[in-house]
């Protein structure tokens, strides 16, 4: 996340950071709370002869919102992912040996893993206007909420409606976490500087690998107790609603919101974010939608979720028909898969935000670099996936965590790219680009329900893999050839009147 000191001359308006000219363009000065912003003043500090910008505390309000962030991101996407290993337990009655635990004779398992994408595509350029309107805060704690009463109703009316009812409490699930990650990209581009946005980015959107490296095994530790499989829903519902309790007391929709940030890091927030603008603003959609580097952006994006969701919904089955794991088995080793994603991206983020940082590459090289690093190995390692069997169970493997893990590196690439074309856009582009892109996650299992009739035959997964393969590599040529780290020009665009305040006119 960043909170060292950065290099910086004196000057008002501008600043060297480590080596890099950044503008700062004036705040508007259109409201009582932007005059506010205007009067601060960058304070400097001198440290072993050097002049540099006082950030305020080292671990400062931002970095605490950031990690409130993450963990929001983690309990949301444990909610749902887990169902990938808990539908295992809920259809197999060899799982537990407690047969008071309900299963339940369902064809239609790969229906409700994607009834999810139902809920979640198609509101998302809606739910992106609404947090660039009126911030993160309240939608975010709200979507969890429901979310988590959505997660206590399930085992109940699995019971006592069957799968049907399964499908919509996913739906709902769906529709509630839509205004999850355009709600991540305006919390960044309102509390994140820009020279520590790549790492936090990327320690924010990890939180969806975490979540997997934490749920699988305790789903699989759960699923196997006496508990069973209910449990699961039960315990990371509880752990969803703590976090909205403490978010709703301590969180804040930008700088200017907090109740006990310094004055300090609030002028380095505000001086050092791109045009942090206050004011709704009309959406240029004519220029993002004739934006090469938008479209780039878009194409890489949904690449990458594709092949990831492919994988993370079918990992557990393959690892269970094909490499013969049991259950407990199965949720440790695809725990470990993203535990290596993430460790990867957060080790990237890193390396991505120094070499940018220290002027050795251009914010577009960083992106298309770790772009094609991100989509390119895991083209080659599933195909070689593509030739394993339960002969090569330990073969298998490797290779599974080295391709979901090299795509770690997309977190601080493709991922969060929107942010560099147009901060002041951030969240509806985002909520455009994170709608149409899980259009495919929704297809991702019907179209391996499609392709593989026999879950135990191995040559059938290998047009999985092929088909993962080719997306990927797709994706980084697309991204490399057309993609940007620039902010786009159309970023900047004319205010719509407040109609509160009279016409100027």
């Amino acid at each position: 996340m960043g909170g060292s000191n950065l290099r910086c001359s004196p000057t008002r308006g501008s600043s060297t950071l480590t080596g890099e000219v950044v503008s700062f363009e004036p705040l508007r000065k259109d409201s009582k709370v932007d005059k506010q912003d205007e009067e601060l003043e960058l304070k400097f500090i001198e440290q072993e002869g050097t002049v540099i910008v006082d950030t305020g505390p080292k671990i400062g309000k931002r970095h605490i919102e950031v990690m409130s962030i993450f963990f929001m991101v983690l309990l949301n996407q444990c909610m749902r992912q887990h169902l990938s290993l808990t539908i295992v337990a809920m259809t197999d009655p060899n799982v537990n040996e407690n047969k008071d635990i309900p299963t339940f004779d369902w064809k239609n398992k790969n229906v409700i893993l994607s009834s999810f994408f139902w809920g979640y595509v198609g509101p998302q350029i809606i739910t992106g206007w609404l947090v660039t309107r009126y911030g993160h805060k309240w939608f975010v704690t709200g979507s969890t909420a429901v979310c988590a009463l959505a997660a206590f109703l399930t085992p109940v009316v699995a019971e006592q409606l069957g799968s049907t009812s399964v499908i919509i409490v996913r739906v709902a699930q769906g529709l509630c976490q839509s205004f999850l990650v355009p709600s991540i990209s305006g919390f960044i581009s309102r509390w994140v500087p820009i020279t520590e946005r790549g790492r936090s980015g990327a320690f924010i959107l990890s939180g969806t690998s975490l979540a997997t490296v934490i749920s699988m095994p305790i789903a699989g530790a759960i699923a196997g107790s006496s508990y069973g499989w209910p449990m699961i829903f039960y315990f990371f519902g509880l752990l969803a609603i703590i976090w909205c309790v403490y978010y709703m007391i301590f969180g804040a929709n930008c700088p200017r919101a907090h109740k006990s940030i310094t004055q300090e890091e609030r002028a380095f927030i505000v001086k050092t974010v791109i045009n942090p603008n206050t004011k709704q603003q009309k959406t240029p959609w004519g220029k993002i939608f004739t934006s090469l580097p938008f479209w780039a952006c878009t194409y890489a994006f949904t690449c990458n979720v594709l092949v990831m969701w492919i994988l993370l919904t079918q990992i557990p089955t393959y690892m269970s028909k094909i490499m013969k794991f049991d259950i407990k088995n199965n949720g440790l080793l695809t725990s470990l898969i993203y535990l290596t994603q993430w460790t990867v991206s957060l080790v990237i983020s890193t390396l991505s935000d120094y070499l940018t940082n220290k002027n050795y590459i251009s914010i577009t090289t960083a992106r298309k670099l770790f772009t094609g690093i991100g989509m390119g190995l895991p083209c080659i390692f599933l195909l070689f996936l593509s030739n394993c069997n339960a002969e090569h169970s330990t073969k298998g493997v490797i290779l599974l965590i080295s391709a979901v893990g090299s795509a770690g590196c997309n977190w601080c690439a493709c991922f969060i790219n929107n942010i560099d074309l147009a901060p002041n856009h951030a969240g509806v582009m985002q909520g455009f680009i994170n709608g149409f892109s899980h259009i495919f996650a929704l297809l991702a299992p019907l179209i391996v329900q499609f392709m593989v009739n026999d879950e135990q035959n191995p040559e059938e997964w290998k047009k999985v893999f092929y088909l993962s393969s080719a997306v990927a590599l797709s994706g980084a040529v697309f991204f490399g050839l057309l993609g940007s780290g620039e902010e786009q020009s159309w970023n900047s665009t004319e205010d719509v009147e407040d109609p509160e305040e009279p016409s100027k006119k």
